[in-house]
């Protein structure tokens, strides 16, 4: 295979892509210290980027999703807009994409280490990743704020994502009912939470990022800006030898030789190897390629 590659896109492979898959695994652990850092609370005013629990013993920032349904909630009754939480994901999103999803968040670091223990994997279809915006409009809008305006405030809502979040139930859940264990007292998680929290594994350890993929509103949001982000996936056409060594490292089921940028992409990199794409940090050009 090495010898269809060009010279040039032979050179292009060994410069970047070793190197990003290398440094990556390090700079997610380094983001997750970040995010898990030993600040107490007085940080869960600011939203952070990334899908992480703020109930966590750890958490360090605000979940931006969790941030989201509360103040859906409060629509009806009083008007508040989460001007923080809209500039940290809107900035984010035209500066990078879905780029967090790949390098800095935790929940994606932990699905990354869970798909490393069993093979084989099963494929999920491209189509269920619309079922993320189904959860971020029906979940983390809507019906928060529909039950909001029948006089229930958020924390008592008996269905929202924070009580149907796997992070929430691992992060959060997980440790507190063991901490209650260990005191004498009972297991504090309910039925449900544990029969999510082990679905979730069950998943995550047979099909890459299933939370990701099918049901993350945050990833589906930031995703939605790759085409259009600053930090972009480069194709070079004079360099494609039609290998097919893009599509077959991308664990996302992107068909990245066809088009690149879509929102099913969380910018890991691992296509880069090939050398006919690369990453760049600039307005995206409309340089002939795939789309």
């Amino acid at each position: 295979m090495n010898a269809l590659v060009p010279p040039r896109a032979a050179r292009a492979a060994a410069r970047v892509g070793p190197r990003w898959l290398r440094a990556r695994p390090w700079v997610q652990a380094g983001f997750s210290a970040v995010w898990l850092a030993p600040l107490g609370r007085w940080l869960h005013g600011v939203p952070g980027c990334v899908f992480h629990c703020y109930s966590c013993p750890l958490s360090a920032v605000a979940c931006p999703v969790g941030v989201l349904a509360n103040y859906a909630a409060l629509l009806p009754v009083c008007w508040e807009v989460p001007y923080l939480l809209i500039g940290t994901l809107l900035t984010v999103a035209a500066v990078s994409g879905s780029l967090t999803c790949g390098w800095a968040c935790p929940f994606g670091f932990l699905q990354d280490g869970l798909a490393k223990l069993a093979r084989p994997k099963v494929r999920l279809p491209n189509g269920l990743s619309h079922v993320r915006y189904l959860v971020l409009v029906g979940l983390v809008v809507v019906l928060p704020a529909y039950l909001g305006a029948r006089g229930v405030p958020f924390e008592h809502q008996r269905i929202s994502i924070c009580r149907l979040c796997p992070a929430g139930a691992l992060e959060a859940g997980l440790p507190y009912s063991l901490s209650s264990v260990l005191g004498g007292h009972g297991w504090l998680m309910s039925t449900s939470k544990v029969v999510i929290l082990v679905g979730f594994i069950g998943a995550a350890l047979f099909s890459y990022r299933p939370w990701c993929k099918v049901f993350c509103p945050l990833g589906g949001f930031l995703a939605l800006f790759n085409r259009w982000s600053l930090f972009h996936l480069r194709f070079q056409s004079g360099e494609c030898v039609a290998c097919n060594q893009c599509r077959s490292r991308c664990a996302m089921g992107v068909k990245v030789d066809l088009k690149v940028n879509t929102s099913g992409c969380i910018r890991c990199l691992e296509c880069t190897t090939c050398g006919a794409l690369e990453p760049a940090l600039a307005r995206p050009s409309r340089a002939p390629g795939p789309g």
